[in-house]
């Protein structure tokens, strides 16, 4: 799997601050372990939606290598 770009891990930690605020502000939570559970919840949702936005890209990415043609000076070309 390849490593995430910067786009990507800066969607997965807005995706975990929006994703705080907004439980924080719809579910009203006082307590320590609320909090918490809460936040805990945000960055598992974070890091999902890092994790999928690397799996498309990576999909897009091996889309596009099988249509184009390898070059001509790359060993895989010079073996076929």
């Amino acid at each position: 799997m390849p490593r995430p770009s910067a786009a990507q891990y800066c969607l997965g930690s807005f995706t975990v601050v929006a994703a705080t605020l907004a439980l924080l502000a719809v579910s009203g939570a006082s307590g320590v372990l609320e909090v918490a559970v809460l936040e805990g919840f945000a960055l598992a949702l974070g890091t999902v939606v890092t994790v999928l936005s690397v799996a498309v890209s990576g999909r897009s990415a091996a889309r596009a290598g099988a249509a184009s043609p390898a070059p001509a000076g790359h060993e895989y070309a010079r073996q076929r």
